[in-house]
């Protein structure tokens, strides 16, 4: 299994190209199943995530045509056609490891008219249920039965649309939502949507394949059902994590970067959160510039909200930022439970960090010390990088597939502006 090997105290300098984000990619892929004409993505980063939703979409009848992009940051090129499906089954082997492969459900339920697809069950940030999902799906006129850890959701008549109201934000059932609604008969109301950029995103490719959406970027979303979808072709929008998770690197390692092919407006929040802690940040005609001296960072409060509030996917990036700033600072966690899983790790480099219920309160240590330490999901892996860049000596990180579901070439994109990084065969 592989790992990465990281000395720090190397300033950072050059620049990142910004890759297309995972999150955006995967409901995109998913939504190719509307119809039966082709459609190609662009941008599309090379992740494993990508690699078992291609799987999955596969197994399901879709042909796909891949061709990747031929330097670091570019994306690669997806034609994906629905035309024949073979089989509306998501199995478990491919669901436990990507719950993104729940957002078949609500394409194929309308488009074939049946769905069984694996519960995702619990994951090491906690249980994050997809019953919004299922009860949207009944809303618009599904049956829904659970058998032997699968939903099965049927409706062989198709659906038909109706005013659903989320008691919380949930990204995934609005997405799915929303893909189901294009086809349903008549009119969805969705209240109380996801706002988040991949929503949007969503929603421009299927206005793009002749869907009707409006409310896109609000809390509602309006869809007037069509009949069918066409082909179109959808650039997959810059990754907003990765831009922030890189912005944080610079923000602890010093240095000056700038961030290429990314959006101020996809990190909004984030923004006024790193000039708060001292780092210089402005708009350039590539995308982003970022720049912090051999100043410590300040500490700062941060509190995880949906879009848009500051994400809980940069929440362990920005508490390893937060390890070495001068003063103390608290994170309260408000999305996930389970999402303190990087604190142990931390701890292993020295830093000072006590957790009080949803709630970590740093006080930042002038310098983290490198260690031996194992990641535990996807944005936890990124923080101990981060971590690692600050650190005195050798970081060596651990279980480092997870980075590999979410970071496209990651240790080649921060090489290349001098971090001292390496992958490492065990």
């Amino acid at each position: 299994m592989d790992r990465i090997s990281i000395r720090g105290g190397a300033p950072l300098k050059g620049e990142i190209p910004i890759s297309g984000a995972k999150n955006a990619a995967l409901p995109l892929m998913a939504a190719c199943l509307l119809s039966e004409e082709p459609l190609t993505l662009t941008n599309v980063p090379k992740l494993a995530d990508v690699v078992s939703m291609a799987d999955l979409l596969g197994q399901l009848g879709v042909s796909a045509d891949w061709r990747p992009g031929r330097t670091v940051g570019e994306g690669g090129r997806y034609v994906l056609t629905a035309a024949h499906l073979t089989g509306t089954t998501a199995d478990y082997e491919i669901v436990r490891k990507m719950r993104a492969s729940f957002l078949v459900a609500g394409p194929l339920v309308v488009r074939a008219g049946h769905a069984k697809v694996s519960l995702p069950g619990g994951c090491a940030i906690g249980a994050r249920p997809v019953d919004l999902h299922l009860k949207a799906l009944e809303a618009l006129g599904a049956e829904v039965v659970l058998e032997e850890g699968y939903v099965i959701v049927a409706a062989p008549k198709g659906l038909k649309g109706a005013r659903i109201e989320f008691p919380i934000v949930s990204v995934g059932a609005t997405e799915n939502t929303l893909m189901a609604a294009v086809l349903a008969r008549g009119e969805t109301v969705i209240e109380n949507a996801a706002r988040e950029p991949e929503i949007d995103d969503l929603g421009r490719c299927l206005i793009a394949m002749g869907a009707k959406i409006s409310g896109l970027g609000t809390s509602r979303i309006i869809v007037q059902g069509v009949t069918s979808l066409h082909a179109a072709e959808h650039a997959v929008l810059p990754d907003r994590i990765e831009t922030g998770t890189y912005a944080f690197a610079v923000a602890i390692a010093g240095g000056e970067v700038e961030l290429t092919g990314t959006r101020a407006e996809l990190i909004g929040a984030v923004i006024p959160m790193l000039e708060k802690v001292g780092v210089e940040i402005k708009e350039t005609n590539r995308g982003l510039s970022v720049h912090r001296n051999g100043v410590r960072p300040i500490s700062a409060d941060a509190n995880t909200a949906p879009f848009p509030g500051f994400p809980t996917d940069l929440q362990a990036q920005f508490m390893a930022l937060m390890t070495t700033a001068d003063g103390t600072s608290r994170i309260r966690e408000t999305i996930f439970e389970n999402r303190f899983m990087h604190v142990p790790e931390l701890l292993r480099m020295g830093a000072d960090i006590r957790i009080e219920g949803d709630t970590a309160i740093v006080t930042g240590v002038e310098r983290l010390k490198g260690a031996p330490v194992m990641a535990t999901d996807l944005r936890a892996s990124s923080s101990l990088v981060l971590a690692g860049l600050a650190a005195e000596g050798e970081t060596i990180i651990n279980r480092v597939y997870h980075l590999d579901r979410g970071f496209e070439r990651l240790e080649e994109k921060l090489s290349r502006v001098g971090a001292q990084i390496e992958r490492q065969s065990a």
